[in-house]
């Protein structure tokens, strides 16, 4: 038995060997990485298998579609915004485009095919705590930094008048109303999280291609509303004032981190993964989560600008003065 375990040694070796050396060899080019590609995700799925982890599949035909479909879309929405941009500076050049704006929602954009393309994709279809990553990027950061980007303002800006008024319309649509209530908006970004990971649904999604765009999409979509009814500068159907605001930040947090807690622990999860993967995931949750929803409270904080009042006094004589005012201050502004 030692003679036999001694040449599966030599032979795995040997193997191992002969396959760093074919893949040094090919690196340069393109189509070689592609297949080193698809072996890692190979291997990914193997190794979701062998630990009970049944994650998602991608779906696609190909490991260069895995890669080109991301980039593609990232690079139509950049180049679309900056365009829209040029648009604008020419439109009104004394007032033209904020470049933090810009930067803001090119950041978003880095962020959204980071979480998308290799080497990140292949972890999180290998292991739970690439999925939790994979999902607070999707979810959470690149969200906050599109939102921040105003492209709804950016339209508004650079549309024909017709197309603005449209959209201006649909800003104020009952249905947009519906959506756009804060605790719609807590429902599905943070409510959904406990659909997903505490009941088969998770399971039930694991390599069905559809399923896996829908989940990230949903994670993209309600990341993107609740940032907006937050923190977002673009304007917004019924927006509550800043502390009613703060105060479903708040809840958010403290849901986030039961979540986290509860999936640390492993009380009725629904996710079949070893438990260093569902701990660490439940970690990445609870750190990451917190960090992205201080940022979102720093940016609601930072765009808050009280409204002005008019307060009305009368002198001796009887003639009313009209002070402005900012509430709470009971200074004039």
């Amino acid at each position: 038995m030692l003679s036999g375990g001694g040449t599966a040694l030599t032979n795995g070796v040997s193997g191992a060997g002969t396959e760093l050396a074919n893949g040094v060899s090919g690196a340069g080019t393109a189509d070689h990485w592609l297949t080193g590609h698809a072996h890692v995700q190979a291997h990914a799925q193997a190794l979701g298998h062998e630990h009970g982890h049944g994650h998602h599949g991608t779906g696609t035909s190909s490991p260069l579609l895995d890669v080109a479909l991301p980039v593609t879309a990232v690079l139509i929405l950049g180049a679309g915004y900056l365009l829209l941009a040029a648009l604008a500076r020419e439109h009104n050049p004394t007032v033209g485009w904020s470049r933090w704006r810009t930067g803001w929602f090119l950041t978003g954009l880095v962020l959204l095919g980071g979480a998308l393309v290799p080497p990140l994709a292949p972890f999180a279809h290998a292991d739970f705590r690439g999925h939790m990553l994979q999902h607070l990027l999707i979810g959470m950061y690149a969200p906050l930094a599109l939102v921040l980007g105003a492209p709804v303002t950016l339209l508004l800006r650079t549309l024909p008048a017709r197309h603005a008024r449209r959209l201006a319309r649909a800003l104020r649509s009952r249905p947009l109303h519906l959506v756009a209530n804060p605790a719609v908006a807590l429902l599905l970004s943070v409510g959904s999280l406990g659909a997903l990971y505490f009941t088969p649904l998770y399971e039930a999604t694991a390599g069905q291609a559809l399923a896996h765009h829908a989940l990230h999409a949903h994670f993209l979509l309600s990341g993107c509303l609740f940032a907006w009814v937050i923190a977002g500068p673009d304007p917004a159907p019924s927006r509550p004032g800043v502390p009613a605001r703060l105060c479903v930040l708040g809840v958010a947090i403290a849901g986030h981190a039961t979540l986290s807690q509860l999936m640390y622990a492993g009380l009725h999860l629904g996710v079949r993964a070893p438990a260093e993967q569902v701990q660490g995931g439940a970690e990445i949750m609870y750190y990451g989560g917190d960090i992205a929803e201080l940022l979102l409270a720093a940016a609601l904080v930072a765009t808050w600008r009280p409204v002005r009042r008019a307060r009305t006094a009368r002198s001796p004589d009887g003639t009313a003065t009209t002070h402005m005012f900012r509430p709470g201050t009971g200074a004039n502004a």
